[in-house]
């Protein structure tokens, strides 16, 4: 009798539980629709005259979210960790989907499916890949539209949701830890969720508005002032114009942009400290943010070296000046350019390609590897050194003066194994349907990184590739994004056991 009722109340908890997550969906779908609100205005403030797709794609997404909103109102629950990885993974597939809709009805794009869902899965993802060409011709509504969806997706729209699901009465920690996942300084840094994700919003909107108002006074109009710093503060990389940053060919835009990009490589939770604290101790002891300035030191020097021994520019100034500011835009994974780095000589495409896939540090809106995460895997690999010399010794893994959890230590190694196999094997998928080496290397790892600058066919943008390669590109982004272990557990049959 025990173990029937037992069954019951699973299946009961079973069924509440989708309904839960039928109800998120539906509030996910609410917020789609209501990002389509600013271009609408925009729209009407340009008289760009590609209002309609805007208000199609916001009334569709409305409807159907408020839809499920009211069949599953009564659903209320805390989500477990396997649901919220599902609810995660989920919510990123179906909003890049439903961000694509008015791009894809847009009848100046003229977009394949593919193009539609590729496009505003990059932006979401803050990868900045691009098939869009001419961009500077492009209506305003759409241009701020791409940008807006990058500035969104760089904190993470579940964590802008999880502030709203007190109101609907469902907890929401579940859906943060499977949006951050990796090594984190400070998962909680208020006692409640929704308090850290409003703070974390209201960091980086005070940066955002920091941001364009420097861009303005620096020459920008205001269209362009706020559209990049929405792409800069979220290491999209995305512009408004097809020659990026070079487009301006202003130093100083180029100074803030570089200053701004490090801050957005920082992690959040150091700005937060900083900030509740008001002092700058917490960078000056952070060994993640040490490393990752030194990486930015070494990596100028060696990109200036290379582009004045071969006369790449026709001063030195002009060679330093695009050094800091191409090396800054890989190492933040913003990809920014002032130039098309497949042109640079000798090996800095790759160089800065692999500058770009380690990425700035844990916590930030940066994609790629993750400095803390390549901190302890050489600290793991100097372990086993020592240990062959000294092996009856005992070395302790430390971060900042704490010992580092083994747990994190598995979690890095793992991640890592993952992030190659996930590599390789879309490569190989890439190349299987028609692309050639380079650009299936270059664009399966950029995407994994949510980098955007790619070599080959994609040196300019993707719109030469085949549309199975974008569908692919799109999956990998997304894999990225959550770093790897959020989707790729949902392809373990063991997380569908009961």
């Amino acid at each position: 009798m025990n173990q029937s009722e037992n069954e019951r109340t699973e299946v009961s908890a079973t069924i509440n539980t989708r309904r839960v997550i039928f109800r998120i969906i539906g509030l996910l779908l609410v917020i789609s629709s209501l990002i389509m609100i600013p271009p609408i205005i925009v729209s009407l403030i340009y008289k760009d005259g590609d209002i309609i797709p805007f208000i199609r794609g916001f009334v569709i997404l409305f409807i159907l979210g408020n839809t499920l909103l009211f069949i599953f109102r009564k659903a209320k629950a805390e989500l477990q960790i396997r649901s919220g990885f599902i609810v995660v993974g989920m919510s990123w597939i179906i909003i890049g989907l439903s961000a694509a809709i008015p791009l894809y009805i847009t009848p100046d794009l003229n977009l394949s499916l593919a193009d539609a869902v590729f496009e505003s899965v990059s932006a979401l993802t803050t990868t900045g890949s691009t098939i869009l060409t001419n961009i500077d011709s492009l209506p305003h509504s759409v241009l701020f539209y791409r940008q807006l969806l990058q500035w969104l997706g760089g904190m993470g729209i579940i964590v802008l949701a999880i502030a709203i699901l007190p109101m609907l009465r469902i907890g929401g920690m579940q859906m943060f830890k499977a949006e951050t996942p990796g090594p984190m300084k400070d998962n909680k840094l208020t006692p409640r969720i929704t308090e850290t994700a409003k703070m974390l919003w209201f960091l980086y909107l005070a940066m955002t508005t920091a941001c364009a108002l420097a861009y303005y006074m620096a020459g920008m109009n205001l269209f362009d002032a706020i559209g990049h710093a929405f792409s800069t503060l979220a290491t999209g990389g995305m512009s408004t114009h097809d020659a990026s940053i070079g487009y301006f060919d202003n130093t100083l835009i180029e100074s803030i942009c570089i200053i701004f990009m490090i801050i957005a490589g920082f992690n959040f939770a150091s700005h937060f400290i900083a900030w509740r604290s008001a002092s700058m101790q917490i960078y000056l002891h952070d060994t993640e943010i040490k490393v990752y300035i030194g990486i930015i030191i070494g990596a100028f020097f060696i990109t200036s070296i290379v582009l004045v021994a071969n006369n790449t520019y026709d001063s030195m100034y002009e060679a330093l000046r695009h050094s800091a500011f191409q090396v800054v835009a890989m190492v933040s994974n913003t990809g920014f350019s002032t130039e098309n780095i497949s042109r640079l000589p000798g090996m800095l495409p790759l160089f800065l390609i692999m500058l770009g896939t380690i990425g700035a540090c844990a916590g930030s809106t940066s994609g790629g590897i993750k400095l803390v995460r390549v901190i302890l895997l050489y600290k793991l690999s100097m372990r086993e050194f020592y240990r062959l010399v000294h092996p009856h010794g005992k070395f302790i893994i430390k971060m900042n003066d704490k010992t580092v959890n083994y747990r994190v230590l598995d979690a890095v190694s793992a991640f890592i194994l993952q992030f190659m196999t996930l590599l390789i094997f879309f490569i190989l998928v890439s190349m299987s349907l028609g692309e050639d080496i380079m650009t299936a290397t270059s664009t399966v790892l950029s995407a994994l990184a949510n980098l955007g600058p790619a070599l080959g066919e994609a040196h300019s943008n993707y719109s030469s590739l085949q549309d199975s390669s974008k569908w692919v590109l799109s999956l990998v982004m997304i894999f990225g994004r959550l770093e790897i272990f959020t989707l790729f557990i949902l392809f373990i049959p063991a997380y569908w056991e009961s």
